[in-house]
């Protein structure tokens, strides 16, 4: 009958499945796609990183050019009050608050000098960080690719000789009977459920006086009204 063979036909199928679910959940791939992340990650770190100095760097030259020209504006000014002394209250104190501008706004470029030079220092710690663990991955990386390299060649040539069975076991089946197979198997796997004790053993589900007479006459193929797998008497 049809539906034995279609039924030895799934198991043929789904254990080639299954080799090939174990073969992407391989624990050495798993590790390979770890690290190949990780290693993505670090690059885009660095990649900031070096974005991020780079800003930095002009920033910092742009304070560093400032803070230079306000010094010399200060030392001018300073030079020119010590020339021309203040003639009075109201004129000392306007060449006071001129000169103590001055200093503010070098005091602030100082400062943020000062704290720009410390993140730089920390953004090359970084670095240095990001490079030590990311040779240190790669290196891990490259020995494992040769394991699973080796892993992946054998399992591939065995998955190949699984998926050259499934293909003559497919030959023995009707082409329609085959199609409606690939079609629920798109949506629901395995294919087939057993009938066991009056129900679908893929759901669970009760199935009706009716159908499961229809089932045991063999009329036709009947598929589960709830999970909408094919139905197999196995005769229990």
């Amino acid at each position: 009958m049809q539906l034995d063979t279609l039924w030895q036909f799934m198991q043929v199928d789904m254990e080639a499945d299954g080799f090939e679910t174990k073969m992407r959940q391989s624990p050495n791939r798993q590790k390979l796609i770890k690290a190949r992340d990780f290693l993505k990650d670090q690059q885009a770190n660095m990649k900031k990183l070096e974005s991020d100095v780079a800003v930095m760097q002009d920033r910092l030259e742009a304070v560093a050019d400032e803070a230079d020209r306000l010094e010399k504006v200060l030392a001018n000014l300073t030079a020119e009050i010590e020339a021309n002394p203040p003639q009075n209250v109201e004129e000392a104190q306007k060449q006071a608050e001129s000169v103590q501008k001055l200093l503010d706004t070098l005091t602030r470029y100082e400062q943020e000098l000062a704290k720009m030079r410390k993140d730089a220092d920390v953004k090359d710690r970084q670095q240095k960080e990001i490079r030590v663990r990311a040779a240190k991955t790669k290196q891990e990386f490259d020995q494992l690719k040769v394991v699973y390299d080796k892993e992946f060649k054998a399992d591939t040539a065995k998955l190949q000789k699984m998926r050259e069975r499934t293909e003559q076991e497919s030959k023995k089946l009707e082409p329609k009977l085959y199609e409606r197979y690939k079609n629920i198997k798109q949506h629901c796997t395995p294919p087939m459920a057993k009938l066991i004790n009056g129900q679908c053993s893929g759901c669970f589900m009760s199935l009706p006086s009716a159908t499961l007479l229809e089932i045991r006459t063999g009329d036709r193929i009947v598929e589960c009204d709830n999970c909408g797998r094919i139905l197999y008497d196995a005769g229990e």
